[in-house]
């Protein structure tokens, strides 16, 4: 039998998650910065750090690094509040271990949350976007080395990671509860520095609406795993050159958490389906 070195990441963690909160839930939560405190509306919730699981732990402002397992809209879900992130300088295969260690507990949908700068003048911070597709400029794809034959293909299809179906009932429940929700593009670079207001027009041009640092290795090592995947990005700031003003990871952290309120309705509502 392998030793515990020898073991993937994921392998372990998934473990330690069955021992610690029991069979899986049917869906996941992921939470970026400044969306944490959604955890807050969890009901009859266990918590347990990253580094108690063996994930490594967020070291952004904003990522709490804990799990949270309870029930969101009376549907038992996984919060995972904070992640990390390419440019701490974590390898590909670390940023997402936990998404790899989700699937093999049984979970078998993924949502994930972002804070993201708008490359449109017309999305003001504080818009909520259901993203249809991504564009991915963080050179960090998680497929890269042998493949884990243990959990997906060599080759996977991208052609619809976030899954269309799931996506239509998404807007079907913002229709009907009244929550202003986008559809839009998100395209990942791998920062930590902002974009220039070059690059904020590149990404434009080439198709983007918002712009972010996380989200792409995660949904494409779930798409690996055989996950249905819906993201979400709350606009935290403008891009560089469509306002004056600069950005700022305090500022974006604030306006998210005071944005989240619409999203945190919806996706209560959105994981009762099962």
């Amino acid at each position: 039998m392998a030793s515990n070195a020898e073991r993937p990441r994921d392998v372990l963690v998934a473990e330690r998650l069955q021992a610690r909160f029991g069979a899986a839930p049917g869906w996941a939560l992921v939470l970026g910065s400044g969306l944490g405190v959604l955890i807050d509306q969890l009901a009859d919730a266990a918590q347990c750090s990253h580094a108690d699981l063996g994930l490594p732990a967020p070291g952004v402002k904003g990522h709490a690094g804990c799990v949270a397992v309870g029930t969101l809209g009376g549907a038992r879900v996984a919060l995972l509040s904070g992640r990390v992130h390419l440019y701490e300088g974590h390898a590909p295969a670390d940023v997402v271990a936990y998404v790899r260690a989700l699937a093999r507990w049984g979970v078998h949908t993924l949502v994930l949350t972002n804070a993201a700068g708008s490359a449109r003048a017309d999305w003001a911070p504080g818009t909520v976007v259901r993203l249809t597709d991504h564009i991915d400029f963080t050179h960090g794809n998680p497929l890269v080395g042998p493949n884990r034959d243990d959990l997906g293909p060599r080759f996977p299809d991208l052609s619809s990671v976030y899954e269309p179906g799931l996506g239509a009932r998404i807007d079907e429940l913002a229709l009907a509860r009244g929550v202003a929700l986008e559809r839009g593009v998100y395209v990942a670079m791998r920062g930590p520095s902002f974009e220039t207001p070059a690059e904020v027009r590149m990404c434009r041009i080439l198709g983007a609406d918002v712009i972010g640092m996380s989200t792409v290795p995660e949904a494409i090592a779930a798409v690996h795993a055989g996950l249905r995947v819906a993201a979400f990005s709350v606009v935290s700031n403008y891009g560089a050159g469509l306002v004056d003003e600069a950005p700022d990871h305090d500022a974006v952290t604030a306006t998210v958490s005071a944005s989240v309120g619409p999203l945190a309705g919806l996706l209560a509502e959105l994981v009762q389906g099962g």
